[in-house]
């Protein structure tokens, strides 16, 4: 899928690290670096701004490497960029640990995976059809 892009970043264009992976990094681009301190959040920017097709979505996830060796997330992981968003593509980072992380410039800070959505016309009824698992909530499908 052809998707133009604005780079105003330091950096060169996200590209997918493998044949199989389904995210591309996003780098921060940063004048300066920014310290998390533990729990603390920020918008940390990264020069990009897309035109996606309608219909699709970018997702903004956490890099798995990041939030298991440093405990820095996505904070709400997804973070969707929408199809008619036209600004620069920022992510807000979050520090889970107890101690304080630097975001440098040109760090891997997220991943963007690019998916397909419907849209949905919502149907009003009076009961919706049965199922085993029927209105059990969280954990009623066991362990």
């Amino acid at each position: 899928m052809q998707v133009k892009v604005i780079n105003r970043s330091k950096h060169a264009l996200p590209e997918y690290k493998s044949a199989g992976a389904a995210g591309l990094d996003l780098y921060a681009d940063l004048d300066e670096p920014v310290t998390l301190q533990p729990f603390e959040r920020q918008l940390i920017p990264t020069g990009l701004y897309i035109e996606l097709p309608e219909g699709y979505e970018a997702q903004i996830r956490s890099r798995s490497g990041l939030a298991l060796k440093h405990g820095v997330c996505v904070l709400n992981s997804p973070g969707t960029i929408d199809s008619d968003y036209r600004g620069e593509i920022k992510v807000i980072l979050i520090n889970h640990s107890d101690e304080p992380y630097t975001v440098e410039n040109g760090d891997r800070i997220a991943q963007m995976v690019v998916a397909k959505y419907e849209k949905i016309d919502f149907q009003p009824v009076e009961a919706l059809s049965g199922t085993q698992r029927d209105s059990g909530g969280f954990g009623s499908s066991g362990n």
